[in-house]
Order: structure tokens, then sequence, then C-alpha cells
């Protein structure tokens, strides 16, 4: 059996991922340990949920925040396995690795397998690691194929026999580059060592969080850490001589690798650093030397045993100098090439350096800009903020960006600007708050000071962002980096509920604070009385005994033009002889063409024009969708949703979903246009298992939606 050790802190965006891909072949014998290192993201009702249901997973809590050694220690501590494999909560494995491990240990009864890994890039880019498996013998002691002292010195890549990780006595240590003597400790005890050439990990390379990526002290560990490989090392081996010179070897590449990286140390501490470098290349210089490489790295290797720091500093920026002339050259080109577009822009770009001007202005610390929709109106979570800081913090001066064509649509007396006109730049480049339900456009410059609000407009049912890369079938923009770059300009991301938070976690991996609020918007349908209801109703013209059907179908951006099977009348007769169907979907015009003639049937109404999506969520006594998010909104109200999914497995595999609708549904489901009529007919969509499952969605996407939302936003990002 094979005991995986899976130490965990706030993963949640990667974390199921990482246990369904260790859980997913269950032919292998496996217990799961996950160790919760007392997260506060959420991973530890993640955890408990996976526990609860799967009986080869462990779950353990330390007791304080102790970092990834000391929860691998505990881990370990519990193992029962015959062979032990560390994994990183943020990574996961590449199919099949379980068994072809498991089929190689049956094969040789190795102390130590190796497998290889990929990185995988936040982008969606993948790089295969260096070949450094090729030519090595079967089986082998690291004395006998020391090429394996270069392989990536990680837990991770190694499945190790855990009676001889016992009789090491091996402990990990709290903080980083505690995977150095892990690494060695294990491979110079090991008497029989395999590699199997095959991807076994995809090593994720995330976009921000991770060690590697972070600018500090803390990298001050590897020293320490290096020290033990050579403080307990026996020279009384076989071949110690040999295999000391190419660890020390090792080790300054490492050294190197560090002092080189930007994303590592500070400017303030370089010197520090190659002064330590410098003690620790003497300190455990073999009596005999060891194998010096060649060319650049050799130079590199001289000037820190000489404690040349300002060389090495002068060697490297000379290479940099070197790397950006020719940087500059190709930036030089493109910005002719932009130039001339500028040119051919005429007044567009005149505006664009209008707003570059008024960007060197100072910021207008009350003025507010809102935008919904890329620039459609007033509507939506920005709408609902608008209203409330209005109401709260009246110093805060509001503006709308709308486009031309949609001024007629703002409420009375509401400020705006036109989108594209000299007045809106001015008030893009001088607000202090910035408030979108969508990105704002590529141009926009995020100004040191001002706060960006991203709300959104939906809970996610379909995958977005950096999730998209594995549906390429339902992409629009493929550009995942101009993506991430907008995002990078939010401050605040508004969620609707956890499930939410932890989708744009993992969709959006950039440095915003999540604000888990609840979703503005709903606060109207969560305030909502029966007068007002009756109200809305009267206004669309329902009687109050009509029982009334609101049809939304989601847009499939992989099928355009395409419409579900619908026939609204039988639809509306299957709702009941006096029941009103509105349909608010594009749809239904698709289905006509734009050159016919008007819609006329008895009790059918199309809502698609409609200003107030609320008002036909208040009007309905029925919501009937698809893969739309206005399940998530419909869900504050507390009444029946039918989920029409007639194309399910075409749209989860094209387009790639978050959860399974039809397995976990807000209510009733009909996979079929007979089935939809049945549903209805029957009140299927009003029955007890209906209504279970509608109690199920709520728990866990509509707690938080309880009127206050745009308040809890107001007091957060206005109102400090």
């Amino acid at each position: 059996m094979i005991s995986f050790i899976v130490p965990v802190f706030n993963v949640r965006p990667y974390l199921r991922q990482c246990l369904d891909s260790i859980l997913a072949d269950e032919s292998v014998p496996i217990e799961l340990i996950a160790i919760d290192d007392r997260s506060t993201d959420g991973s530890a009702d993640i955890l408990a949920e996976y526990a609860a249901r799967d009986p080869r997973v462990v779950l353990l809590t330390m007791e304080r925040n102790s970092g990834q050694g000391p929860a691998r220690n505990r881990g370990l501590t519990k193992a029962t396995g015959d062979y032990v494999w560390f994994v990183d909560s943020d990574d996961w494995l590449a199919e099949g690795i379980v068994a072809a491990v498991a089929a190689r240990i049956a094969h040789l009864d190795p102390d130590v397998v190796v497998v290889d890994h990929v990185r995988a890039h936040w982008d969606g880019t993948v790089d295969r690691s260096v070949n450094q498996f090729a030519g090595a013998p079967e089986v082998f002691a690291l004395r006998e194929w020391p090429r394996a002292i270069e392989i990536l010195h990680t837990p991770w890549n190694k499945i190790i026999r855990r009676s001889l990780l016992l009789a090491t006595g091996f402990e990990f240590k709290t903080g980083w580059y505690e995977d150095v003597p892990f690494t060695y400790r294990v491979l110079l005890a090991a008497d029989k060592i395999t590699l199997l050439d095959r991807v076994g990990v995809n090593y994720r390379q995330r976009r921000i969080g991770a060690a590697t990526r972070t600018v500090g002290e803390g990298h001050f560990a590897i020293f320490p850490n290096w020290s033990e490989v050579f403080d307990t090392f026996d020279d009384s081996r076989p071949g110690a001589d040999k295999l000391r010179g190419l660890l020390f070897r090792r080790m300054i590449w490492h050294f190197l690798i560090v002092r080189g990286n930007d994303d590592r140390l500070p400017d303030e501490l370089r010197s520090r650093f190659f002064e330590e470098m410098t003690a620790q290349y003497h300190r455990y210089l073999p009596p005999g030397g060891y194998p010096v490489p060649g060319g650049l790295d050799g130079i590199k290797h001289r000037l820190v045993a000489g404690g040349r720091e300002r060389t090495f500093q002068t060697l490297r920026f000379g290479f940099r100098r070197a790397q950006d002339a020719k940087a500059t050259g190709a930036v030089a080109k493109r910005a002719g090439r932009r130039g001339r577009r500028l040119a051919r822009l005429g007044r567009a770009a005149a505006l664009r350096a209008y707003y570059h001007a008024e960007l060197r202005r100072p910021r207008d610390p009350q003025l507010a800009l809102f935008a919904a929709y890329w620039y459609r109106g007033y509507a939506c979570n920005p709408a609902a903020i608008y209203e409330k800081a209005k109401e709260l913090e009246p110093g805060v001066r509001g503006v709308w960006v709308v486009r031309r064509d949609k001024v007629g649509t703002l409420p009375p007396g509401v400020p705006y600007v036109v989108a594209g006109t000299r007045a809106y730049f001015q008030a893009l480049a001088r607000a202090t708050y910035l408030v979108n339900n969508v990105n704002w456009p590529n141009y926009v410059v995020k100004r040191e000071g001002s706060t960006h609000v991203m709300t959104h407009h939906g809970t996610p049912l379909k995958v977005m962002g950096l999730d998209q890369r594995d549906y390429p079938g339902g992409v629009q923009d493929a550009d995942f980096a101009g993506q991430m770059r907008r995002a990078d300009r939010w401050d605040y991301s508004i969620t609707a509920n956890a499930f939410t938070t932890q989708m744009w976690e993992r969709a959006y991996p950039c440095r915003y604070r999540t604000l888990e609020t609840g979703y503005p918007r709903n606060d109207r349908l969560a305030l909502a009385t029966p007068d007002e209801v009756a109200r809305v109703r009267a206004s669309l013209g329902i009687a109050p005994s009509q029982r009334v059907v609101l049809y939304a179908a989601t847009h499939r951006e992989h099928l355009p033009g395409y419409h579900p099977p619908f026939d609204p009348e039988r639809v509306r007769a299957a709702a009941g002889t006096d029941a009103v169907l509105l349909m608010r979907s594009h749809y239904f015009h698709d289905r006509r063409g734009a050159s016919a003639d008007p819609v006329d049937l008895p009790g059918v109404r199309d809502v698609s024009g409609h200003p107030s999506v609320e008002d036909l969520y208040l009007a309905a006594d029925v919501l009937v969708t698809d893969y739309s998010s206005v399940m998530f909104d419909y869900a504050v109200l507390d009444r029946p949703i039918v989920i029409y999914a007639p194309d399910w497995e075409a749209y989860r595999m094209i387009r790639g979903v978050y959860f399974d609708v039809v397995a976990e549904p807000p209510g009733a489901v009909a996979q079929t246009l007979d089935d939809l009529y049945e549903v209805l007919s029957s009140g299927a969509f009003e029955n007890d298992a209906a209504t279970k499952a509608r109690a199920e969605f709520r728990r866990r996407f509509a707690t938080l939606d309880d009127g206050h939302a745009a308040q809890r936003v107001v007091d957060t990002v206005f109102r400090g």
C-alpha cells in the first residue's frame, strides 16, 4: 500500500484537483493522509467532505499553523503503507501514474522510485523537465549512478519505502528548502533506486503565492539545509569522495540559482547572501576538490570561492545589458508600429493622449465611476452598490459610464458620462473608485491610491478565466495573459458565496481581496414584500391568480445562433390553462429571424427588453432555465426552479462547468422537451424531491443573500 501524505494550507482553488488525482485509481491500495495546517480559506471544509465520503482519506489537523515540514512529519507518524509519497496540495498527479508506480514496486521491490514531472504554468503552458533519466540502470545505488544527484531535489517526485525513511530518522524542519536534506539523505541511504521515466507530477507554477517567488530573507534557509547534507554525510560509505564532490557542485549551483533570481532576494540582501555563499564554499569544499563546471558557470564558481561579489554583479549586469539591448530594439520597432496606428486613429488617439495627460492630475478622492455590462446601462451589482453608497456615504459622488444609445435607460437624476467622450476619459483618469461587473478596457491605467471593485455578474456554473484553457471549444478570449493583467487591477472581488470565491481564486489568481458578501443586486429579492410582488405583477398586467413561468436560457458562445428546442405554446399550456410564460432570451427572436412578424401567442410574452430582470424574478412563480446564472439569483426567493438541459453532455464537454447541475440541481430536471412538459403539467417542479433539492442548493449558494450585501460592500470599500 502507498501512503500519500498531503500537507494543506490555504490552497482551496487547487485542492480538489490534487485530491481527485490521487484518489482516481481504485485498483491500487492507498491511504491519503491529509494534514490541515490550520487553513483559513475553507480548505479544511473540502478535506472534511472528502474524508466523509471516502474511507481512504484520513484527516489530521495541526494544533497550530506550523508549516509544511511539521505537517509532513505528523502525517508520517500515522502512515501505515509500505511506501510513502509526499504530495504538495497545489500540485496534481498525472493520470495512470499511481498504477505505474505500483507496478514498478511489485516488479523491483525498490527502496525509492523517482518519477518525472512537468511544470504547469498558470498561463496554460507546460514545460517538460530536462530528461535526466536517460541511461540510468534499472536499479542502482547512488554511488553506481551519481547522475541522479542532478534530478530535482523535492519530496514529491519520490516514492520511498517507509521503513527506510524511518531508519534515517529524518524529520522535516519548518521553513523553506527543507527538501534538500530530505532528498539527499534518502538517496544516500537507499540501496535500490529506480527511475520511472514517466511524468508523474504536474508541478504547478503559481502566478502568486509560491515560496520560490516570494521576496525576502526566508531564502537564507537554504544554507542550514545544505549544511545538514554535509554535516550528516558518511565519509566511510563506498564512493564517498566522488559523491561529496558532486553534492558540493550541486550546492553551489543551487546557491547561484537563488542569488540570481530577482523574485527571491531584494537588492539589500544580495551582498549578505553572497558572503554566506562564499563561507559555505570554504566550509564544505572537499579536501580533494570537486568537478568544477566549465564556461560561464565555472567563472561563477571561482568568483564565489574568491568572495568577489562586486565582480560577480558586474558580470551579471553586463549580461543583462546585452539582453536588454536586444529587447529595446524590439520595443522600438513595436513602438513605431503603434505610433503609426495611433496616427491613423485620429480623434481616438487625441482622446487617449488627453486621458494620459489627465492621469498626471490629482485624483478626485470623492469620485466613484460605475459601469455594467460593457456600458450597456444602469444594472446589476454596480447599481445596487451605487444606491447604497448614495444612502450611507453621500460624500461619494457617483457617476455612471453608458453608451450613447443607452442614456435614455438611466433612472432620472443619475449623473453620467458617455463612453468614449472627453468627459469619460477625464472621469476615468481621475476617479478614486472604479466599480464594474466586467473588466475595464485594456487601456485603463490602475492609478496608485485608486480602488477597483470587480463585482462580477453571476455565480459561475461554466468555467471562467484560466480554467477555460482545458475547454478551448468555448473560448472567446484566448489571451489568458491579458485576462490576468486586467484582473491584476482589481482591489476587491465581490462574491456571492464560498463556492464562487473558490472558483474565482482559481480562475483569476491575482492579488485582490475577496469580499464574500453575497450579491448586492439580490438585496432587493431578499427584502421583497408581498406588496412589492403584487405591484410588479400588476405593472406587467398579470392577475394574482395566474401562474407565471419565466424562461431564461444562457448564451452558448461555442454555438452562435443555437437555441434549445422549445415550444412556447406547449410549455405555457403545460403550466396551466391560465398560465403566463415570460421569455427572456434572444433565442426567442433568433428562431424567427430578424424580419419575422412580431410574436403573437396567447399567454406568451417576450420580455428580453424589460429593463429589470429583478421585476421578472419577483413576478414569476417558477423559473425554467438551463445553465444560466439566473438560477442562483432566483434561488434567493425560494421558489421552484426547473433545469431544462437538453444538451447537457455536449455543453459540459465543450464549454466546461464547475459542477454537475443535473446531479446537483436546484429543483426538478428535464432533459427532453417532453420531460419539461411532464414536469410542468404534473406539478413535479414543486414536489418533495424538488423542494429538498432546492433547499440544498440554497444552503450551498444563497446563505449570504440576506438583503445587506450592498451595505457590507459599501462599509468596506467606501467607509473603511
